[in-house]
């Protein structure tokens, strides 16, 4: 690697850590903690590289990418936060940043990227970009859409990357993910935002209903929650009003088409709750949206950005002791974020002081049981992770509410349990074809993730460990979208 770095970091650690990181791969390297240093070197034509955190003491190294790109338009940026963001991750790509990379990021990954913005740099043709949004132009930062996750942060990535293209978006995943907030971004985020918006939903059937909500979102954007909920008469008449937007003399004005549904949209077509000619005029792009179970590090810091947002809104200001914030990271939460956020606003008003307690956290969880869900399918189980250190560890009577599952089960009776669930909750109807696949698929993909986990990301090792071929390893890791990072953490 060959080239000059300049780092603008508020904590000098990492300004250590990257200098001898960088150095030590051949790079020149000169750090600072102020943006105004940081803007003087790049206009005396220092440097063929920037990695840049967002807050610094005197300003917003976003906000700083303008002017670096109009002294030295071809030099590349990375920006480093730990405001791990939509709203962070859209401003950075809008302002044409290299890179994006939340704390605390895996230093590996990074020289990875420093590498290729060092080799291929800025191309000329970029165009200088215009209008970003000011702070407070752009949607709500107390939105729940935070997350450290890789998934999270590819799902930031995607959202930035078609913000302002011209396709209608698809946003899948389960109940309480958080679809319609994200949904909502893509129109508060956007270039649309001074233009209409309308929500069209189950209750909107009528042909009228239909037209009003296409008369408010002129221009702007139209919401189509679950679009497989409709009825047939309603699927057919949007679609002929998808066909006149198509065709008609006010295509200009044709607004941008954001629909929300479940976790599996072409299931919906294969069992014809949703009209396959309307799935496709939907997903001219598809995001899906993790559960919350699967970004358990996400938990922690949603939980205590959930209790601040509370406090925001009237309820008593709270924080979260050591033991109760492990105990609510172990839980599954079935309803997702939006379970989450019931669970902290409840804890904020029943919680007897400022820091809400082991017991008070597993009493709630004791209680969170989903709605609908068989009084047989949950049962108070032990947390799955283990106390932080320093921390007594809870109790093993402690209840959190999970799937129950025999201590002695065999993996094969666990998984029988499960699926005869899966079966069970289709009533009298048989699931979507195309099970045995989508089953192995859901099997297979936190196989591999817990074994790259437990081998700390080492693929040899965890080929090894799973007795396949490093080879086949890559080619699954590929097919499945896992990215993969080292266990090597820089806070």
């Amino acid at each position: 690697m060959d080239g000059t770095v300049l780092i603008a970091d508020d904590d000098r650690t990492i300004r250590t850590v990257l200098t001898q990181a960088l150095t030590r791969a051949g790079c020149r390297v000169h750090a600072t903690g102020s943006l105004a240093q940081l803007l003087r070197w790049v206009e005396e034509g220092r440097g063929d590289l920037v990695i840049t955190d967002v807050m610094m003491p005197d300003g917003n190294g976003i906000d700083m990418i303008p002017a670096i790109r109009t002294a030295r338009p071809d030099l590349p940026v990375i920006v480093i936060s730990a405001q791990n963001t939509i709203v962070t991750a859209i401003r950075a790509t809008e302002a044409a940043a290299f890179d994006y990379l939340p704390k605390p990021f895996d230093l590996p990954d990074l020289m990875v990227r420093a590498g290729q913005a060092l080799s291929r740099r800025a191309r000329k043709s970029d165009p200088t970009p215009t209008g970003i949004p000011s702070p407070e132009n752009t949607a709500d930062p107390t939105l729940p859409l935070i997350g450290h996750a890789p998934a999270m942060q590819n799902l930031f990535r995607m959202v930035a990357r078609v913000l302002n293209a011209d396709l209608p978006v698809m946003i899948a995943g389960e109940a309480g993910v958080g679809k319609t907030v994200i949904a909502r971004s893509f129109h508060d985020l956007s270039d649309r935002r001074d233009s209409g918006f309308a929500v069209l939903t189950s209750a909107d059937l009528s042909e009228e209903a239909i037209h009003r909500a296409a008369e408010r979102a002129n221009g702007g954007t139209l919401l189509i929650e679950d679009p497989a909920g409709f009825g047939a008469s309603a699927q057919a008449r949007l679609i002929g009003l998808i066909e006149a937007w198509e065709v008609g003399p006010g295509r200009n004005q044709m607004p941008r088409l954001v629909s929300t549904t479940g976790a599996e949209p072409q299931a919906d077509v294969a069992n014809g709750r949703l009209r396959a000619d309307l799935y496709y005029r939907l997903a001219g792009v598809t995001i899906t949206v993790p559960p919350l179970r699967s970004r358990v590090d996400d938990i922690p810091p949603l939980a205590r950005h959930l209790l601040a947002r509370a406090a925001t809104q009237g309820l008593p200001q709270r924080s979260l002791s050591e033991g109760a914030t492990a105990m609510i990271r172990s839980y599954p939460f079935p309803g997702n974020v939006r379970e989450l956020e019931n669970l902290m606003r409840r804890l904020a008003l029943t919680a007897a002081g400022a820091e809400i307690s082991d017991a008070e956290a597993r009493a709630a969880l004791s209680e969170s049981v989903p709605l609908g869900a068989p009084a047989a399918a949950v049962t108070p189980m032990q947390p799955r992770v283990a106390a932080p250190t320093g921390t007594a560890a809870p109790s093993p009577a402690a209840p959190v509410t999970a799937m129950a599952e025999p201590s002695n089960a065999r993996l094969s009776q666990s998984v029988e349990m499960h699926l005869q669930r899966y079966f069970d909750l289709h009533g009298d109807q048989l699931p979507p074809p195309g099970l045995y696949d989508r089953i192995l698929r859901e099997i297979e993909k936190p196989l591999l993730e817990i074994a790259l986990d437990a081998t700390g990301g080492n693929q040899l090792r965890c080929a090894d460990l799973l007795g396949i071929n490093r080879n086949t390893l890559r080619k699954k890791l590929t097919d499945l979208n896992i990215e993969v990072t080292r266990r090597r953490k820089l806070m």
